[in-house]
């Protein structure tokens, strides 16, 4: 069921950069279901900010936060997750915004959060005929090497940004790394909170890729971004070598 009141603890944070109209449907779709509802909006120069800005106005329970310009979306999320920590917020859901994430999940995706605190709840895509199968299969290279990184604690899929992160340890995790700003977010959190022991929950949800027709909107700039990744990869399983004891501490020791 939508929630009638707002949360006081868990926060729904939309990052955002040139969405096109997509994101007037996806923040209607998820103040349906969830509310606070923060958009952040990182930089965008299609006009959206402004739309967005407008519907705040109206709808109490609608923040825009607005980025001087395009960072990325880890550093979006950090200044949504760093505001939210200040105003008293516990925890978060993170959401895309080109509505490829399933709104109606909200709700059971918080109470799951609300039940378990201590843990992070993450989406484990289902993918339907739409999604690419380059992407399905490619994803299957870093979620190998996400488990390893961890030592099998469970992640079910490192990539989908769909899921509920407990604010103050990931906050603390970006604070002290100079990474985790861009498209490596996704992947970094949800490692390095299993290093910090901050176990997964996962959630199978529905994920929708909308072509261009559609309004569908991507930024994945191929060459450079999976540069990026191949860097994140090596750093991770660097990390990893050097946690290999406290892992397997904690693994045999459960």
């Amino acid at each position: 069921m939508p929630l009638t009141t707002p949360s006081t603890s868990h926060v729904l944070l939309i990052p955002s950069y040139n969405p096109g109209d997509l994101i007037v449907r996806t923040v209607q779709e998820a103040l349906a279901q969830w509310q606070p509802v923060w958009v952040v909006s990182d930089g965008s120069t299609d006009g959206s900010t402004v739309i967005l800005q407008k519907m705040s106005e109206d709808i109490p329970n609608l923040k825009v936060i607005v980025m001087p310009f395009n960072q990325g979306k880890g550093a979006a999320l950090m200044a949504g997750l760093q505001q939210a920590l200040d105003s008293g917020f516990t925890h978060a859901l993170t959401m895309d915004a080109d509505g490829q994430h399933p709104a109606y999940l909200i709700p059971r995706f918080m109470k799951i959060s609300e039940e378990h605190p201590a843990n992070m709840i993450l989406g484990k895509p289902v993918f339907d005929d739409s999604a690419p199968q380059l992407r399905v299969q490619g994803r299957k290279i870093s979620n190998f090497l996400a488990n390893l990184d961890t030592l099998w604690m469970g992640i079910g899929d490192c990539l989908y940004g769909f899921r509920v992160y407990p604010i103050a340890p990931l906050l603390h995790i970006m604070q002290t790394h100079r990474f985790m700003r861009r498209f490596d977010f996704d992947i970094e959190a949800v490692v390095r909170l299993c290093w910090k022991n901050i176990r997964p929950i996962n959630v199978d949800a529905p994920v929708k890729y909308l072509n261009a027709d559609e309004g569908g909107v991507s930024h994945f700039n191929y060459w450079r971004d999976n540069a990026l990744l191949t860097g994140m990869h090596i750093r991770l399983i660097a990390g990893f070598i050097i946690r290999l004891p406290l892992l397997l501490w904690r693994k045999f020791d459960a």
